[in-house]
């Protein structure tokens, strides 16, 4: 596997009376696509107590981030997804991975 190099970090939070487990599936419905550029290496969504998301993906660089990202709107899975977030009380960033760690093998030795 290709190490990222970049991180998009996204925070957010949902329109008012949106529900947060039919916004999982919106969002779970994006993974293909997001698969389908070959950059994503890593992608987790959270929401904490708050009501504040975080979206996490790591990438291979930040020009296939923003690539992605600028492709996504033109993707009819993405208007489900994109039409319960609060674009108001949105932020994106991106920042060069200094450390990256891979999930461990867990499998009994």
């Amino acid at each position: 596997m290709t190490a990222p190099t970049v991180a998009e970090i996204v925070t957010f939070r949902l329109k008012e009376g949106c529900d947060p487990s039919e916004f999982a599936r919106a969002a779970e419905a994006m993974t293909p696509f997001l698969r389908s550029t070959g950059a994503m290496i890593s992608r987790t969504l959270s929401a904490d107590a708050d009501g504040l998301w975080t979206e996490f993906i790591t990438w291979t660089s930040e020009g296939a981030a923003k690539s992605a990202a600028e492709a996504m709107f033109a993707r009819p899975e993405a208007g489900p997804f994109m039409a319960m977030i609060d674009q108001s009380d949105m932020s994106m960033r991106h920042a060069a991975i200094s450390l990256y760690l891979p999930p461990e093998d867990h499998a009994p030795h």
